[in-house]
């Protein structure tokens, strides 16, 4: 894969940032500024080489045009205040405000332009139509730098078809991100424990699959063990349960007893007479949950079950929280889960999406891990074991 070096002398040149500013918001104002402060060194880097940057990037799902609540203006004011130097916002992505933006600019500025994804052509599925706005996007710059991990799983004007016309390279997040999770991935020191949650199964079928050839201990939590439970016969009362998923699962299991691969299901659930902060709750075995509640989260004894199974790890990988952690009552065993991963000696990688959101909400020093992913979907991808288009445009 090719990185910044290869671009060669970016003095006094315009180089095209992908990054990845899809950040959570509440109103104008960022709740997690997580991938922002991630899209920092590889502009630095480029600042320091003497180029102008110009950033492009998404927000939200605006559906191809332009909507005042999905603009890029908060991001660029907290990158602004990070990089510590002013970040002047177009109005607009290839229009008249962006070309007289760029022109303006001289090395050692930043220019971000509007949410690409207010132009259809970024995500169409006519190659001919992204072709035309990679186009349109390439004529204000010399080259590209693909920082967006969170994207690179997708075939988009912006991450691949930009980089089949510019010289092209990844950018510091990428790199890193790549290189973690191959680590995790691409024979992983063992024993090697994959932590999956979230709330379907139909989310990590692929993952699953991958893994049961690979991993030594799969742990299962979130709204996705569920599933599991029914297939083991269990009944779940109205937690999250997709019925389509059950006999699958049944094969899951039967594979995983087949190839010694150990799968490990909650012993206790946190069963909650409703979905709600402040709804009333118990502990229940895993075997008895009450047709009247719904799971919300592992149990306690699940959570320390959990934490002996990651504690001799060499490698963890945790993909998806175990409960509701954004309610304080079922937070307990997401809790457990990383301080594990945090008292191992092991490698650990959380792969983005609410696991992260999860670490930084929950107050837990994300240096203490060995890596968190900024991309939940494109970290899934790779362990999976699939070819990202955004990663492969990079190795020709």
């Amino acid at each position: 894969m090719k990185t910044i070096e290869s671009l060669g002398d970016l003095t006094g040149k315009r180089v095209l940032v992908r990054s990845d500013l899809n950040v959570p918001l509440d109103g104008t104002t960022i709740t997690d500024d997580g991938r922002v402060r991630a899209s920092v060194p590889t502009i630095k880097r480029l600042l320091d080489a003497g180029a102008a940057v110009i950033v492009t990037a998404h927000l939200g799902r605006p559906g191809g045009t332009p909507d005042s609540k999905y603009s890029l203006a908060p991001a660029a004011a907290r990158l602004s205040e990070l990089l510590e130097q002013p970040v002047t916002l177009a109005s607009d992505l290839v229009g008249e405000s962006a070309a007289a933006t760029i022109e303006a600019a001289k090395p050692g500025d930043v220019v971000m332009l509007e949410n690409v994804r207010f132009d259809a052509r970024e995500t169409s599925k006519v190659d001919a139509e992204r072709e035309e706005l990679a186009s349109e996007l390439a004529k204000f710059a010399d080259a590209f730098v693909s920082d967006g991990f969170g994207v690179v799983h997708r075939k988009q004007a912006s991450v691949y078809d930009i980089a089949k016309i510019l010289p092209a390279a990844a950018g510091l997040l990428v790199q890193n991100e790549v290189e973690s999770l191959q680590r995790a991935v691409v024979e992983p020191a063992r024993p090697y424990v994959v932590v999956l949650g979230g709330s379907k199964v139909s989310d990590k079928l692929g993952v699953i699959a991958n893994l049961l050839g690979k991993a030594d201990r799969l742990l299962i939590g979130g709204g996705m063990v569920f599933t599991f439970l029914a297939a083991k016969g269990y009944g779940v009362g109205n937690s999250l349960l997709e019925e389509d998923q059950i006999e699958t699962v049944k094969g899951y299991l039967a594979t995983a007893a087949a190839t010694g691969v150990e799968i490990v299901l909650p012993t206790d659930i946190e069963a909650a007479s409703a979905f709600a902060a402040d709804a009333d709750h118990k502990t229940v075995a895993a075997d008895s949950i009450p047709n009247d509640s719904i799971g919300l989260d592992i149990g306690p004894d699940s959570a320390k079950l959990f934490a002996s199974k990651i504690a001799d790890a060499k490698t963890i990988v945790w993909n998806g929280p175990m409960g509701v952690f954004e309610f304080e009552a079922f937070a307990g065993g997401t809790k457990a889960v990383a301080q594990a991963m945090i008292d191992s000696d092991g490698f650990s990688v959380v792969g983005g999406g609410d696991s992260a959101a999860a670490v930084r909400r929950l107050g837990f020093d994300e240096a203490k891990f060995g890596h968190i992913s900024t991309g939940g979907g494109a970290s899934l991808e790779l362990l999976e074991g699939k070819v990202l288009p955004g990663l492969a445009v990079l190795e020709a």
